[in-house]
Order: structure tokens, then C-alpha cells, then sequence
């Protein structure tokens, strides 16, 4: 059974772009952050089709179908807080990957924020190959990253990385990572690194918090998976290898 994680998104006034990439079956919250005074109406928009809204004095409060009859993308996975206008998407598909607008409007002035959600599948590698998991972001000062393994954790610190026993006895010295994003880089496979990763990050600045928790699932082929099995006896040859060697058809 695929266990679901959410996929958090904090968003502030003063924020105009961000971008999240997820994968497939995560949820995503999209935080506003903002407390309605009843004077707000709030939009969400995917790919300039009205999605969701919910207007000041409760009047108007739709998602999906039912704020464009005939648009029924997301199927019952959309869900809106009423006292935030912060908007939810379920059981995320590759469909749903594009460009998400937020709309704020009042009385007194309008805000527009942009969200790029990517949808990612799951990740393969042959065993003994290196893998990378990519933040997708250049780290600051103030980012805090944190790596998980299959709710192990994994330290964000490459001095410190993996303080766990467990972590340490199965990794052996095979972690790395960028200084520079915050990638996880695993060398020299093996098929027991298979599992979900997850890394959690959170920026800071002085009036603001943004955390985002991404998934990764990882699957290790074993080097005797798809191996062929060649048959040579004396002067018979049965594969292209032995073939391309001169070998000859009895």
C-alpha cells in the first residue's frame, strides 16, 4: 500500500513565484497564510481555469466542477479551508503537473501569487550505479534541509550525516551531499537503498516561513535482473554475443 505524505507549501504576502515538485499520490496544501476579515474574495486558477473561490461574506464558496461545469479535472480532490482560503490537492497525478495562480482581492488591493508544480514518478537505478536526488534549488544560509529514509532520519549536515546506527550500518559511507543544492547523492547502489526518501526544507527569513516536504521513491534493480543466460556447447552458438565472436552454427 502507497503511503501518502503531504506536501507542504507555506506561502506569505510578498511571495510572487514558487515552485514544488511532488510525486505522484502526494498531497499538496497551498498556505495562503492569510487570516479572511470577511473582505477578501480568493481565487485559485490552474492553467487559467477557475478552480476553486470563495468570496468574502461566504456567499460564493466552489471548487472545481462546480465553479465551471464541464471542468472536472481534479474529481473530488480538491479541498478549501473556509477560514484561510488555503487550497488542497489530493492524490496528486502527472496530470495535475502546470502553473497554479492564487488571486486575493479586496476592498483595498489585490495580490497575485504563482505556484509551478511538477509531478514526478518513481526513480530506477541499476545496482552499483550512483543516484541523485535533486533538491531542484540552490541552498542559503538560512535553508534547513532535512533527509528521511524510510522514516529514518537522515541529517541535512554532511559532517553529521547519518547519526542513526541503522542509517549508518546501511549506508556505510555511501551518502554525499551537494553543498551547494542539498541533493542526496547515494554511490555504489544496492537493492536494500529501494525505499521512499523524503526531504524537508524550510526557509526562513526574518518575516516569513516557507516548508515543503518532497518524496522520492527509489528502486534499485539487482544485477541479475533481465541478465541473459547464453548457451554455447562445442560448435553451437545460440546468442548474438557468441555469434559476433566468429563462433559457427552447427
Amino acid at each position: 500500500e502507497k503511503v501518502i505524505f503531504s506536501a507542504l507549501l507555506h506561502v506569505l504576502l510578498g511571495l510572487y513565484k514558487l515552485s514544488v515538485s511532488v510525486m505522484e499520490g502526494d498531497s499538496v496544501i497551498f498556505h495562503t497564510d492569510v487570516k479572511r476579515n470577511q473582505q477578501e474574495d480568493i481565487k485559485w486558477y490552474f492553467s487559467d481555469t477557475r478552480i476553486a473561490q470563495i468570496s468574502g461574506d461566504l456567499s460564493l464558496i466552489c471548487t472545481d466542477v462546480q465553479c465551471n461545469e464541464g471542468t472536472e479535472r481534479f474529481r473530488d480532490r480538491l479541498k478549501l479551508d473556509h477560514q484561510t482560503g488555503s487550497l488542497t490537492i489530493m492524490n496528486i497525478t502527472n496530470t495535475d503537473s502546470g502553473v497554479y495562480e492564487l488571486k486575493i482581492i479586496s476592498s483595498r488591493s489585490s495580490s497575485d501569487k504563482i505556484f509551478n508544480v511538477t509531478v514526478s514518478g518513481e526513480k530506477s537505478v541499476k545496482e552499483g550505479e550512483s543516484v541523485t536526488l535533486e533538491s531542484e534549488k540552490t541552498k542559503s544560509p538560512n535553508d534547513v534541509m532535512t533527509w528521511y529514509f524510510n522514516e529514518t532520519k537522515i541529517t541535512g549536515d554532511q559532517r553529521t550525516i547519518c547519526t542513526d546506527v541503522q542509517c549508518k550500518e546501511r549506508f556505510r559511507d555511501r551518502l554525499k551531499l551537494d553543498n551547494q543544492t542539498g541533493s542526496l547523492i547515494i554511490t555504489d547502489t544496492r537493492t536494500t537503498d529501494s525505499g521512499l526518501y523524503k526531504l524537508q526544507i524550510t526557509i526562513s527569513d526574518s518575516s516569513c516561513s516557507i516548508t515543503t516536504m518532497k518524496r522520492f521513491s527509489v528502486t534499485v534493480i539487482g544485477k541479475e535482473f533481465g541478465k541473459t543466460i547464453s548457451f554455447n556447447q562445442t560448435s553451437k552458438c545460440w546468442n548474438v554475443a557468441c555469434l559476433e565472436k566468429g563462433a559457427l552454427m552447427a
